[in-house]
């Protein structure tokens, strides 16, 4: 079947933003084709735009992303299901670094990134100084468009149990109404939300680095 449209590759499918963000693209007919890449086979449903492809994700290459647009990157672990510090950066840094070198040798125009609000490389906390640490390398390397997106706490319901976020996600709507002036980046924010974000983001296009806080991923899909 011969489709018209921008074509797009998304990393993180099978995570919880990805997820979001794999259904929003399928949703916006301006988009012809989505190809996800994965570490593992994916049951999703039929679509003839999409097409599933799986990978070792450290040996993506130009050729991988041939005729690709944008790409979409919500790959992300926990350093307890990664095992340690050194798998997560290879999840959280290494993983994505490789795709968008590789993403752009082949032409590709935007890359978007999950992140996280109060990524910083030079942080004293490991996994928001590996969070900097990545945007500052993809800064460097020369996309058309970089948009960085920066969620606080992320509302929907993850495959994995993570007592500490449940708790946090029932208290997190009476939490956001003391959040105001600059403590609103910090307000929790559905994943649904942002996977719908990501693609208005691409489909508005830009210039540059743009970093995306609460209130300009919410003002996207307003």
């Amino acid at each position: 079947m011969v489709t018209s449209g921008k074509n797009v590759a998304l990393l993180g499918a099978s995570g919880l933003v990805g997820g979001f963000c794999l259904r929003a693209a399928l949703a916006d007919r301006a988009i012809g084709r989505v190809i996800l890449f994965n570490r593992r086979e994916l049951s999703l449903g039929v679509d003839t735009r999409l097409t599933h492809r799986t990978v070792s994700l450290d040996k993506l290459e130009g050729k991988d992303f041939d005729g690709v647009d944008d790409v979409f990157c919500a790959l992300g672990t926990t350093i307890r299901k990664a095992g340690s510090q050194e798998a997560f950066r290879r999840v959280d840094l290494e993983y994505p670094l490789a795709a968008a070198q590789a993403a752009l040798s082949s032409g590709v125009r935007q890359f978007l990134l999950v992140s996280s609000v109060g990524a910083d490389a030079s942080a004293r906390n490991f996994y928001l100084r590996t969070k900097g640490e990545l945007e500052q390398e993809l800064g460097r390397i020369g996309f058309s468009a970089l948009h960085v997106f920066r969620p606080s706490l992320l509302l929907g319901r993850r495959e994995e149990f993570r007592l500490g976020e449940r708790v946090m996600i029932s208290l997190a709507p009476a939490l956001n109404l003391f959040m105001m002036g600059g403590l609103r980046r910090y307000r929790a924010i559905s994943a649904a939300t942002l996977g719908k974000a990501m693609v208005a983001a691409a489909r508005r296009g830009g210039q540059g680095v743009m970093i995306y806080h609460y209130d300009e991923i919410v003002s996207l899909v307003s």
